[in-house]
């Protein structure tokens, strides 16, 4: 199985796989030539440049567990790798070694093949890594490692490494023997400045991949801090930091992460999520303040946080408001009550939402707690409903109706008798037009002598055979 890419020239090998290069096949054989040279049927894919560039970029998001420092390999390296600058960070995992068997374990754990190689430059590493065969390199030992390595191990390209070939210089220990200024006349700076970066003689900075976060910020401190007023007040001044750019792009905050690393290296997490987009950091900060309190001890502080982040996990638009010399009510009060009652229970918060069916009982049904959609223009208006609706209808008993299609006068329920003072009605309701057509129902609000209104419907209408059925549905009061 091969990789192609079309060129000027036609479809060129990129990739082999193992069988293919078994049988001789290299990257930059033209494919027409590999078929007619082996006689082997050979599966061809076409390549897709975007698509390994976005899996490179995944990789490399996940290779900042063991390092902020990341950079993918450019198009002089080929694209197919990435370099990581452990400074620093190596004692976490245990050491330099502990750190690559972890790399190589996660990595074969997830089918990835790779190759490692640690030295104290990027381009020593790059080297062993792709003409070396990895491992690694003790502090200062960069020239011995690379005495031996090609030419083409400077990410030189193809036409200068043959040059250099031609002349004898086929190995990086000659290159770094040989006189500098007649290599610099006839090859120009780009030679040296490879060859410079990798013994470590010049500097090579690194282009590092960057986390898809538009909106983050973070704050260290000189001295751990672990008291919850101190955490909400830093809190509170990322966001403030954060709100002009959200409020640049239109956008507010849906959802916060919190991330608070303590000395030992551990890091705590705490989300907050929000009902209506929101760039105020006010609002942040009550909920946090709920938050923590519901932790207490919970939140462990250990020896304290020397960093807190503050990340807009998700967004929402925010469009553009009147202001008015007297401030009205927003209508938002009940969706800051439920970010609220969700930090302070810490449980999933639910309410109440609409189906698409007209029988009560089943128009209905509880979902997550979100902000309130607008109502509907033209969206037909209902009449009154109860505040306590029964799961389904319970049966009346020795029901007297003034007429064969009215209101009751007297129904029997829950061994209750209830004389009707006055009714309101009807209103019919019936199965959807998709539904099996079932019995329609004449709804009634009935209110007894004693003063309890109830929701009552008759189902179907009274024939010879038999009378018709009456069901309590709700209460109002």
């Amino acid at each position: 199985m091969v990789v192609a890419a079309m060129e000027a020239s036609g479809l060129r090998l990129i990739a082999v796989d193992a069988q293919a290069r078994a049988l001789g096949l290299e990257p930059g054989e033209t494919l027409a030539r590999a078929r007619a040279r082996i006689g082997t049927p050979v599966s061809v894919h076409p390549a897709d440049p975007e698509a390994d560039a976005a899996a490179l970029h995944r990789l490399c998001l996940w290779a900042k567990r063991y390092t902020p420092v990341v950079a993918p390999y450019g198009r002089a390296e080929g694209h197919d790798g990435l370099f990581l600058d452990i400074a620093g960070a190596s004692h976490l995992f245990g050491g330099e070694a502990q750190l690559l068997a972890d790399l190589a374990r996660r990595l074969s754990e997830g089918a990835i093949p790779a190759r490692i190689a640690l030295a104290d430059t990027p381009a020593c590493a790059f080297a062993l890594a792709r003409h070396g065969g990895g491992g690694l390199v003790a502090p200062g030992g960069n020239a011995e490692a690379l005495w031996t390595l090609p030419v083409s191990a400077l990410r030189l390209d193809p036409a200068m490494a043959q040059a250099l070939a031609r002349l004898g210089l086929r190995r990086i220990g000659d290159l770094a023997a040989a006189p500098r200024a007649p290599l610099a006349r006839r090859f120009g700076e780009t030679l040296l400045l490879r060859l410079d970066h990798a013994l470590g003689h010049r500097p090579e900075p690194l282009v590092c991949t960057e986390d898809p976060r538009e909106f983050e910020a973070a704050r260290g401190f000189l001295e751990p801090i672990g008291r919850p007023e101190t955490i909400v007040a830093t809190a509170t001044h990322l966001m403030a930091g954060l709100a002009p750019r959200l409020e640049a792009a239109g956008l507010g905050a849906r959802a916060v992460r919190l991330s608070l690393t303590r000395v030992d290296g551990v890091v705590r997490t705490l989300d907050l999520g929000m009902s209506l987009p929101t760039r105020c950091p006010a609002q942040i900060e009550r909920l946090l303040t709920l938050r923590l309190d519901r932790l207490g001890p919970a939140l462990d502080a250990g020896f304290g946080f020397e960093t807190i982040g503050l990340t807009v996990t998700a967004t929402g638009t925010i469009g553009a408001r009147q202001g008015m010399l007297v401030e009205a009510p927003d209508g938002t009060g009940a969706e800051h009550l439920g970010d609220a009652l969700r930090q302070r229970l810490g449980r999933r918060m639910m309410r109440l939402g609409f189906r698409a069916s007209h029988l009560p009982e089943r128009a209905g049904r509880a979902e997550p707690w979100r902000a309130s959609l607008p109502v509907q223009a033209g969206r037909p208006r209902l009449q009154p409903r109860p505040l306590v609706l029964l799961g389904r209808g319970e049966a009346a008993e020795d029901v007297i109706a003034l007429a064969p299609d009215g209101p009751p006068h007297r129904f029997r329920w829950r061994r209750r008798l209830h004389r009707v003072a006055h009714a309101d009605g009807p209103e019919r309701i019936a199965d959807e037009w998709w539904q099996a057509p079932g019995p329609a129902r004449d709804y009634y609000v009935v209110e007894d002598e004693a003063g309890r209104r109830l929701w009552v419907y008759r189902e179907g209408l009274p024939t010879r055979e038999a009378p018709a059925r009456w069901f309590v549905h709700g209460l109002f009061a």
